[in-house]
């Protein structure tokens, strides 16, 4: 498979709303919608994943550097693998979760988890109530969705954040693709 097919990035399109799931306790909710992620109301927090080195060089990190910029501001905040950096951005904070060194490194869900818990904490003392992510570590990382978001029901269950994940619509080509490749 192609890096190309792997890339998160998609026309920007009205979300469509999807399923939600309600874990223990009401006291958090992770909702799926189909569309673009930067569609999402303005005054939601936004997060994806990047490496220590804020390379930022494809799939929905170079989106996210691309429209927000800022990579200094993100590097001098020298943060590690398992910690998340965050911008202010209007009425928003973005979050980077740092989970691996380098660009080139795949990520752990150790890791993965360690940022989530990062950001949660700074949500919880900021206020934050609504982030909006991709599938975070599923694209370029190639982690699985299942163990993610396990990791998310773990890590928020306990917070009152709403979480909703955006996924591009599956374009026409790739489902014909996927139809006629060999079992």
């Amino acid at each position: 498979m192609s890096n190309s097919m792997l890339s998160m990035s998609c026309k920007p399109k009205k979300p469509v709303s999807g399923k939600t799931h309600q874990p223990t306790g009401d006291s958090w909710s992770l909702n799926y919608v189909t569309g673009d992620l930067f569609s999402c109301p303005g005054d939601e927090a936004l997060a994806h994943c990047i490496s220590e080195d804020c390379r930022m060089g494809a799939g929905i990190a170079l989106a996210f550097r691309k429209r927000f910029g800022r990579v200094p501001e993100l590097k001098e905040q020298k943060k590690q693998t398992g910690q998340c950096a965050v911008l202010k951005i209007g009425g928003r904070y973005v979050y980077y979760l740092v989970t691996k060194k380098k660009a080139s490194h795949k990520p752990k869900y150790d890791n993965l988890k360690m940022s989530l818990e990062d950001m949660r904490s700074h949500c919880l003392e900021n206020g934050v109530t609504r982030i909006s992510i991709p599938r975070i570590g599923c694209g370029l990382d190639r982690l699985q969705w299942k163990e993610v978001s396990n990791i998310l029901d773990e890590v928020f269950k306990d917070a009152c954040i709403s979480i909703t994940v955006y996924s591009c619509p599956e374009r026409t080509e790739t489902t014909v693709m996927k139809e006629n490749m060999r079992k």
